[in-house]
């Protein structure tokens, strides 16, 4: 009995102990880090499974959030024209137009959006823009109109005329050019002149370029982005708070700094038209306040407006430059790759280089030729032998000789052999120049003669002047001490027939094309004319300046004449309003 009760109770105590142990082992199972699996039915599976879906893309919106826009733009190498309001606004011509480029290798139309004298052309979204009142429709639904281009394959970009703006003289005189007696500053064809020192004229540019974006616009092109280069300009006083110690170049460059990134962040390609006439010179580039090299740094694209007639006789040792399309153009575009490979060498961005070339006949030269089919071909061929791809067509009065193009196919094969050629090319470098060149402004038919030399410091006496023609012009001296590219670029393509006449000073032995540079895109030059003439200016001297002593009869000096086109009109169809008209480019402190 004993032993039975004994048994008992050592049973009753194994069973006790068993069942605290394993409430101890419960209690360090509550206190684990590690968290106790989870068994989940059907039901709850589900429910986690939708959770975790929902979840999925509130963090990829919150990362696309963040995204740069820019990202996904999509370059075009633009093969192009440009048409005025006027013409974008008449539909029959716009049919005929299109019927050009699906037969032809165009692919890029250049349009106002804001035109010459400051009115934006069709009806935009912009709070500002409306109430300024700045719009005058000449096109009724640009939306439309740009989605039927895309239908085509037609790259469409907005021409934006940045500094020159009538209307703003009128509403908001505040932001524009004053005198010093404090009316607005007009030019001589009535034309008020934005104040570049302005940021609030930046934030306006930048509304009517995001308004460019919602109409379906690709690329936003600025024209007049300088200063005006009228005599008048010596009676304008720009208040110093606005200055800053700032010059007209740092300021224009300050103005692209400022615009450039917040419409790239929005998907948009942004180009700049330039003066020819300022590629490697320093005074006609402080007198428009545009240095090429720099503003290439905050563009995509830059656009030297580099038409023959707009080079006076013997520049780049060419007797008369209109005359000689393919010479001239290959010679401005070789200064332009040398000067843009230089502004690289610190590892910036430089834009694209994408020239205006002319379509239209300079009949106001003494010596000049008839420009058709062959000579628009001559052009493009030497914009490829320099090592360029895209190029645009300018004609203010808007009609193109569209034979000067191949087809698509042709230009496919094209583009194709120019890739051959080029891939077995070597780096082109080029040496640093130890002299700069001496620049003219010359008499001939009555001009008055002013030499600089850049970066002298040197300041001019003032004559009057009285320009005899309907152009001034602006000479360049040839370099005296040039130095040569290590390898200099002449072909590009199939262009073996082709021998471009030497710049002057320039090696006369074989030169070859320097690949393309593939940096990111780039913008058009042209002189500032009466109305529509698009990109433009005329290269003159500063009313009331005299020649340095001893610069008269400067022998073998080098004219670039930049004459500004004749105005549209009122009609699209219609060709130019009468005789091209000066625009000075003086030389200022």
């Amino acid at each position: 009995m004993n032993m039975k009760v004994k048994v008992f109770f050592l049973c009753f105590f194994l069973v006790l102990t068993v069942l605290t142990g394993c409430g101890k082992l419960a209690d360090m199972s509550s206190t684990a880090t590690t968290p106790a699996p989870v068994v989940v039915g059907r039901e709850q599976e589900s429910e986690e499974e939708s959770l975790e879906e929902e979840s999925l893309p509130q963090e990829l919106q919150t990362e696309e959030l963040v995204l740069d826009e820019s990202a996904s733009r999509i370059p075009v190498k633009a093969k192009g024209i440009y048409i005025s309001a006027n013409v974008a606004g008449t539909p029959a011509i716009v049919d005929r137009l299109l019927e050009q480029f699906d037969r032809t290798e165009a692919n890029t139309l250049v349009i106002d959006l804001k035109d010459d004298f400051g009115r934006v052309v069709c009806e935009m979204d912009s709070p500002l823009v409306q109430e300024l009142g700045s719009v005058k429709v000449y096109v009724r639904d640009m939306k439309s109109l740009i989605s039927r281009l895309e239908e085509h394959g037609i790259y469409a970009i907005a021409r934006i005329p940045a500094f020159r703006d009538s209307w703003l003289g009128d509403v908001k005189p505040e932001w524009c050019l004053k005198n010093a007696d404090g009316s607005v500053f007009r030019d001589r064809n009535n034309n008020a002149w934005v104040n570049p020192y302005k940021q609030e004229a930046w934030d306006y540019l930048l509304e009517i370029c995001l308004g460019a974006k919602e109409l379906g616009f690709k690329e936003v092109q600025f024209d007049y982005l300088r200063f005006c280069t009228e005599a008048g300009m010596q009676k304008v006083v720009i208040d110093q708070a606005d200055i800053q110690g700032r010059s007209r170049t740092d300021i224009i460059c300050q103005c692209m700094e400022y615009l450039y990134p917040r419409l790239k962040e929005k998907g948009l390609f942004v180009s700049a038209d330039v003066y020819g006439a300022i590629i490697n010179s320093s005074v006609n580039a402080q007198a428009v306040g545009q240095v090429y090299g720099e503003l290439a740094k905050h563009v995509d694209y830059i656009s030297p407006m580099i038409y023959p007639s707009h080079y006076g006789d013997g520049n780049y040792g060419i007797d008369y430059p209109d005359t000689h399309p393919y010479e001239t153009i290959l010679a401005a575009l070789n200064d332009s790759r040398k000067e843009l490979y230089f502004a690289g060498l610190d590892g910036s961005h430089t834009a694209q280089v994408r020239p205006w070339l002319q379509d239209f006949t300079a009949s106001w030269l003494e010596h000049h030729i008839s420009y058709g089919p062959k000579e628009v071909r001559a052009q493009i061929q030497a914009t490829y032998d320099a090592g360029y791809d895209e190029w645009l067509l300018w004609d203010a009065s808007c009609n193109y000789d569209w034979d000067g193009l191949l087809t698509p196919q042709e230009a496919e094969e094209e583009a194709k052999q120019i890739a051959q050629s080029r891939a077995a090319l070597p780096e082109t470098t080029y040496a640093q120049e130890s002299t700069r060149a001496l620049l003219t402004v010359a008499p001939e038919t009555g001009h008055e003669k002013l030499t600089v030399e850049p970066d002298s410091g040197q300041e001019f006496p003032e004559v009057p002047q009285e320009p005899e023609s309907s152009r001034e012009l602006l000479t360049v001296a040839p370099e005296t001490e040039k130095a040569q590219p290590a390898a200099a670029p002449v072909s590009g393509g199939d262009s073996g027939s082709r021998n471009p006449q030497q710049a002057a000073g320039e090696d006369s032995g074989s030169r070859t094309a320097p690949p393309s540079s593939g940096n990111s895109p780039d913008n058009r030059e042209v002189p500032p004319a009466a109305a529509s003439p698009g990109p433009g200016g005329t290269v003159a001297p500063a009313e009331g300046q005299e020649p340095a002593s001893g610069d008269a009869g400067t022998e073998g000096s080098q004219e670039i004449v930049i004459v500004p086109e004749p105005d549209l009109g009122d009609t699209p169809s219609a060709g130019p309003a009468g005789p091209p008209e000066p625009v000075e480019v003086r030389i200022l402190d």
